[in-house]
């Protein structure tokens, strides 16, 4: 049996071209490795590190990436797009022309007989009640269609900035000494979860929660760090593949 596959915060278009080649490298050879072991595979947010669909455009510089998950999905590989705080701004590109369903909210889902939940993670830590009011602002329909009356030229480098500033913020804020992501998902697993799964935080944990567990992505900036699910067991592991 072929395992199932989570990743996410591979922010793709973050740094100048040449570390953006190495890291799409790392990532376009993992993709491969999810293509000859795995048959679904789950991107927990923030794929890109900023996304903005008009109707006839997308951002360039994706190709590669982009190319690769349309070739896994014909070849029959079931992949799933939950939006991160970053790349939120999806709109029909990836179910219509790839075949990746997005899913703009958490969600719980029965994988080979255990039940998961899925967030990207945003929002959830105690003391961000002013990224909550933002993330409203941001995801406002009105917003967003003002937006798309911008010129794509106008509208890249502004979120770009705010993508920049978002990230900051993520890295650098006191959230506290409990963690709010932690006791979100200890809530799912008494609730009946056998395992959650987010991203978001950048720093890759595995820890087990009374029967279930809590697994949280990392990122590929710093860490290359995915998860496993055999059928049996859900793992973090670090890809360190050539």
């Amino acid at each position: 049996m072929k395992s199932i596959f989570f990743i996410s915060d591979v922010h793709l278009g973050l740094y100048d071209k040449l570390r953006e080649k190495e890291k799409e490298g790392r990532l376009l050879a993992f993709l491969s490795y999810v293509e000859e072991h795995g048959d679904e595979l789950f991107i927990i947010g923030d794929l890109f590190d900023y996304w903005f669909e008009y109707k006839y455009v997308i951002p360039r510089g994706f190709h590669h990436t982009i190319s690769k998950l349309g070739l896994m999905v014909e070849k029959g590989i079931r992949i799933h797009y939950v939006a991160g705080n970053h790349d939120f701004w999806l709109k029909d590109f990836f179910p219509k022309d790839l075949g990746i369903p997005i899913y703009k909210d958490p969600f719980e889902v029965m994988l080979r007989g255990k039940k998961f939940y899925l967030h990207h993670g945003d929002g959830l830590a105690l003391k961000d009640t002013g990224y909550r009011i933002l993330k409203k602002v941001l995801r406002s329909r009105l917003n967003i269609f003002l937006f798309t009356l911008l010129h794509p030229d106008l509208t890249a480098p502004l979120a770009k900035s705010s993508s920049r500033g978002s990230r900051e913020y993520t890295a650098n804020k006191d959230y506290g000494e409990t963690d709010g992501m932690i006791l979100f998902a200890t809530k799912k697993i008494v609730s009946g979860c056998d395992a959650v799964v987010m991203g978001h935080r950048h720093k890759p944990i595995s820890l087990k929660i009374g029967n279930g567990i809590y697994i949280n992505l990392g990122d590929w900036i710093s860490y290359s760090t995915y998860a496993e699910f055999n059928g049996t067991d859900l793992e973090l592991r670090t890809w360190s593949h050539a």
